[in-house]
């Protein structure tokens, strides 16, 4: 009993002590920073800082988890998929972002009118950025391109890897990543292979000899993409005559292919059977040439022309350093 006694006024010290600390560190959890109103503490921003964290772990990872259960529904292509995922993690850090502006005890009308006031500086300097943000936006609702199209930017093609905020990433057949900012995809000329319909037509030029027979070129075209791997039946190849050249007869073969990524691939095989079935059936592939044809020509010049030649081979007989003595 005297023992219990002992503990019991020992306990409430401790307890006591462990008040003290704790109201003391809540003094300086809810102690105002400077340069803010009273409501913005050290423990607010704490706890904004947590959620902003947060927010973007979660947004990541109820994504990818999204993007996971809609790929198990067959009809729904991974463009749209892709844009779904991505417009769902906007909006968990747009509302996360709102929340811990909330939690931090901002007057958002003091923000509104600071950001009126700076957006002509602003305007000017990331018109260029805001551009491309805005650029990614119209990517993901009307989507002209999308995640795994096969694209073609002036002189670069390859594949749609991402559509992020501000650009989009593009990885060629040599593996090479090209980053796109949104707006030129958006402004420019992009050439969509996978777009719509995902049959693609593939034109191949070549161009003969005036003397060729045509029945025989657009035969030996045909048979020549006949086979190729990639190619397609139905539609079937199709020569067309396309004009009388300068030095050559023009034509064009067109194929059809399901996969329009390998159209180089696909061109390089039939150019290497068109080589070898021309070779075969005597078919010239020309090349521009120049003719000169002489007239007439003054014998006077000519003469003229013969003496000052045979006078130049005299002196170039001589020996480096010589004086060749005069005639």
């Amino acid at each position: 009993m005297n023992s219990l006694l002992v503990i019991t006024p020992r306990l409430a010290l401790i307890f006591q002590q462990g008040g003290g600390i704790l109201q003391r560190i809540w003094e300086y959890i809810s102690y105002p920073l400077p340069f803010f109103n009273d409501r913005v503490s050290v423990g607010r921003v704490i706890l904004g800082v947590a959620i902003i964290f947060l927010t973007l772990s979660l947004a990541g990872r109820f994504s990818s988890l999204l993007d996971r259960r809609l790929e198990k529904r067959r009809h729904i292509d991974p463009g749209l998929r892709y844009t779904i995922a991505r417009l769902v993690r906007y909006l968990f850090i747009v509302v996360g972002f709102l929340i811990a502006l909330k939690v931090f005890s901002l007057d958002l009308t003091s923000i509104a009118v600071l950001f009126t006031a700076l957006s002509v500086g602003i305007g000017f300097g990331l018109q260029y950025i805001a551009a491309d943000i805005v650029s990614g936006f119209i990517l993901l609702f009307e989507r002209p391109v999308r995640v795994g199209d096969r694209i073609t930017i002036g002189e670069d093609e390859g594949d749609v890897q991402a559509i992020n905020l501000r650009t989009t990433l593009v990885v060629t057949n040599d593996r090479v990543a090209l980053i796109v900012p949104n707006s030129k995809l958006v402004s420019q000329r992009v050439i969509n292979w996978s777009y719509g319909d995902p049959r693609a037509r593939i034109p191949i030029p070549i161009g003969v000899a005036t003397t060729s027979d045509v029945e025989l070129v657009t035969k030996t075209l045909l048979q020549a993409a006949e086979g190729v791997e990639h190619v397609l039946t139905d539609p079937p190849p199709k020569v067309q005559f396309l004009r009388f050249g300068e030095y050559s007869l023009d034509f064009r073969l067109l194929v059809w292919t399901r996969h329009p990524s390998r159209h180089p691939q696909i061109k390089s095989d039939i150019n290497y059977r068109i080589e070898r079935l021309f070779r075969e059936q005597h078919i010239e592939i020309p090349y521009p040439t120049q003719e000169f044809l002489l007239k007439s020509v003054d014998e006077s010049i000519t003469k003229a022309t013969l003496a000052t030649g045979r006078e130049d081979d005299r002196l170039g007989d001589g020996s480096a350093g010589e004086k060749l003595p005069r005639g």
